[in-house]
């Protein structure tokens, strides 16, 4: 018997015949004996519903009150899972995150989450009872319904593992697990049964969609092992919780007996480059440029500097999201008397392409290879930043899918 923490995300539960879809999934971790809490989203599309009604009241709304709108549509998924639970004869009771309570930091609408007691949710599972719990969200230090932010449900269900102690999180989502690469770009791209939190914590921030950065990190530092895998697989036909359950495991490095040199092939669009050109290069500089970013929530992510052969000029290229560029530019362009560089250029029509995996560590020619491999392909790369188990590259958009399926083959990730 094991402790299960279950959850679903909205795609899983965008209406109420999927809901019984769930139930059935959560039924058979019941019967075989599991004590079990389940972790629930929004039904597809409702929280984006909630946040288009409150900007339609006001533009300037009251963060708590934009909370307590937006939380509902965790309520409203988990009672009619427990609903739906009760109808095929499990005992459950739907549970909202201050009930628990999920005790959270007082930044409305991008809460962190500061404890949970998981006392009563062990008690209440260990009588035989399922738990389903609202994701998204916790109370604050103010006593009001404080949500988590973007992959709010995924961290609920995490910390949630973490403070019931429980031998694994199962995230359930629309795919069978964790892929070398995007199906869609490689059809020969490979389910991995295995991933390490770092490796996974690198795909996730660079582009894979699978799991939200926040819930890996959580996952890391507490160390819960983490499986992703289908809710859409018919319940009756895949076993309860196990080793051999299909999807994918993300673990402790030392789990991975066999480790691979390369892991994955990650990319991202969401990027843009700016370069300052001609800048003085003396103390202080990167500060000018960076400080005033910093102020403005602008992350930045590659940084490349090339200093002139006399020593006195230095080109500062990095990368921000797209979605800052234009904002980036314009502070940029506010701090130009006190950075003193002569040209500013940008360019939207870029991606980043990265290569990752622990077995990096102990092998050298990782990155060599990869170079080779894009100048085989006549793919010029703009900036290079590496990390001990990780090589990304910055090149022009209209080469993404041809650079992810070069370095895919070129590391033997091609399914045979």
């Amino acid at each position: 018997m094991a402790r299960l923490v279950m959850k679903f995300g909205g795609t899983s539960v965008a209406d109420v015949e999927r809901i019984r879809n769930v139930a059935r999934h959560v039924k058979r971790e019941v019967d075989a004996g599991h004590q079990v809490a389940v972790v629930v989203s929004a039904m597809s599309g409702a929280t984006n519903q909630l946040v288009a009604w409150t900007r339609d009241a006001s533009l300037l709304h009251d963060a708590r009150e934009y909370d307590a709108v937006v939380a509902s549509g965790e309520q409203v998924t988990s009672g009619l899972l427990a609903i739906a639970l009760q109808a095929i004869g499990v005992n459950a009771r739907s549970w909202q995150g201050w009930q628990i309570p999920i005790r959270t930091d007082a930044a409305h609408g991008a809460a962190r989450i500061a404890d949970i007691d998981g006392s009563l949710l062990i008690e209440r599972i260990e009588s035989g009872q399922v738990a389903v719990v609202s994701g998204f969200q916790g109370i604050g230090p103010d006593n009001r319904i404080a949500t988590l932010g973007r992959g709010g449900s995924d961290t609920s269900a995490v910390a949630i593992a973490a403070a019931i102690g429980a031998d694994r999180c199962d995230i359930y989502t629309d795919v069978d697990g964790v892929y070398t690469t995007d199906p869609r770009i490689v059809p020969k791209a490979q389910r991995l049964s295995k991933v390490s939190y770092e490796e996974m914590l690198e795909m996730a921030s660079l582009g894979a969609k699978v799991l939200q950065v926040r819930s890996v990190e959580l996952a890391m530092v507490k160390g819960v092992r983490t499986f992703v895998r289908s809710s859409f697989e018919d319940p009756s036909a895949i076993p309860p919780a196990g080793d051999d359950t299909p999807g994918t495991l993300i673990c402790d490095e030392e789990e991975i007996v066999e480790k691979q040199v390369v892991t994955g092939i990650a990319y991202s669009k969401d990027e843009a480059q700016i370069s300052l050109r001609r800048v003085q290069d003396k103390p202080g500089v990167a500060a000018a440029v960076f400080v005033p970013l910093a102020d403005a929530s602008i992350n930045v992510d590659m940084i490349v500097q090339n200093v002139s052969e006399d020593g006195t000029l230095t080109d500062l290229t990095f990368t921000v999201p797209t979605a800052d560029y234009d904002r980036a530019r314009k502070v940029l362009e506010d701090a130009k008397a006190t950075i003193g560089y002569q040209i500013l250029q940008g360019s939207v029509d870029v991606a980043k392409i990265s290569v990752i995996g622990i077995g990096m560590r102990s092998h050298a020619g990782v990155a060599a290879d990869a170079f080779r491999g894009l100048a085989s392909r006549g793919i010029n790369i703009r900036a290079i930043t590496t990390s001990e188990i990780k090589i990304s590259v910055l090149i022009d958009a209209p080469f993404t899918e041809l650079a992810v399926r070069t370095l895919h083959s070129l590391y033997g990730l091609d399914s045979n």
